[in-house]
């Protein structure tokens, strides 16, 4: 515990930045396709940003609440990386959690402005279900983060319903292009949860958080690691055959590769974090890249 208050950088080491790109990915994605699903001149950017907007406040959201759920559960006294908020001691559990569901409103309110432009009411199921899956990961009696089916709420919610969803929202419909590069963000986003729990894979143990990094245990988990990296340039080579410029996302191995390398062989927590940071600046360059050969 550090018995010191919060400053204004703790809170913004709460939101857990590097994960953003998790957020930013999959509606460019879903956007680039979105523009390759309508008539030129009808690219609805409003909706675009409001998109965004949802996905970053439930990303944040779900970092504050995460950080509030393993704090009291006394998880965080045992980990290596950074102290958070609640398990540090440098503000009130309650603080945190009010701010999580600060943000849980906030992606709310943007959600229900899109749910008026489209008439999709339906799409309110979908939003309320994301909510709850983000608090539930960590949180509640039994977090099924803490049962290792993190990696498949990730890939749910960070691959296949971001993307699909902001194509949905933009043009009424959700096509192959939205579909299957939802897969492949939704991979590289698995790779950072991945890496993330393989740095914490002893506190956890020691913790009792099962995750899917200590159920399969650390060698596992680096092959596992690579193959949700690495799969998704199979994707961007499947659509090299019909965009040209998505040959282009292949530069994001420059930045792949590297993590692999470093995960493969990472001796220490230091290691992992770096390659925590570039597959996460993977994650954003694949979406963008990709995006962009969508549009153009």
């Amino acid at each position: 515990m550090s018995g010191r208050p919060a400053t204004a950088a703790d809170w913004v080491s709460g939101a857990r930045l590097r994960t953003l790109p998790l957020a930013i990915a999959p509606v460019a994605l879903g956007t680039g396709a979105a523009i390759v699903a309508t008539e030129p001149g009808s690219y609805h950017w409003v909706r675009a940003l409001l998109a965004l907007m949802v996905a970053l406040c439930l990303q944040i959201g779900v970092n504050y609440a995460n950080d509030y759920s393993d704090g009291i559960r006394g998880t965080d006294a045992n980990r290596i990386g950074p102290a958070r908020l609640t398990g540090g001691g440098a503000a009130r559990p309650k603080a945190v959690l009010s701010v999580a569901l600060a943000f849980f409103a906030l992606a709310a309110l943007a959600g229900l402005t899109l749910v008026v432009l489209t008439g999709q009411w339906w799409l309110l199921l979908v939003g309320a279900a994301a909510i709850v899956a983000a608090w539930f990961y960590t949180g509640g009696r039994r977090p099924y983060g803490y049962f290792g089916l993190g990696e498949v709420f990730v890939f749910v919610f960070f691959g296949l319903v971001a993307t699909g969803g902001t194509t949905y929202v933009q043009v009424g419909t959700v096509n192959t292009e939205s579909w299957l590069s939802g897969i492949g963000i939704g991979l590289i986003a698995c790779a950072v949860l991945m890496v993330n729990n393989l740095r914490d894979i002893e506190p956890d143990r020691a913790s009792g958080k099962r995750t899917l990094a200590v159920l399969i245990g650390g060698t596992a988990s680096r092959v596992v690691f690579c193959v949700f990296l690495l799969a998704p340039f199979l994707i961007a080579g499947f659509f090299g055959l019909f965009y040209p410029l998505a040959w282009l996302t292949f530069f994001v191995l420059f930045l792949a590769a590297p993590a692999a390398l470093i995960t493969v062989t990472a001796k220490t927590s230091k290691e992992l974090v770096l390659a925590l940071k570039l597959t996460s600046l993977a994650a954003l360059a694949y979406g963008v890249l990709l995006a962009l050969a969508f549009a153009l």
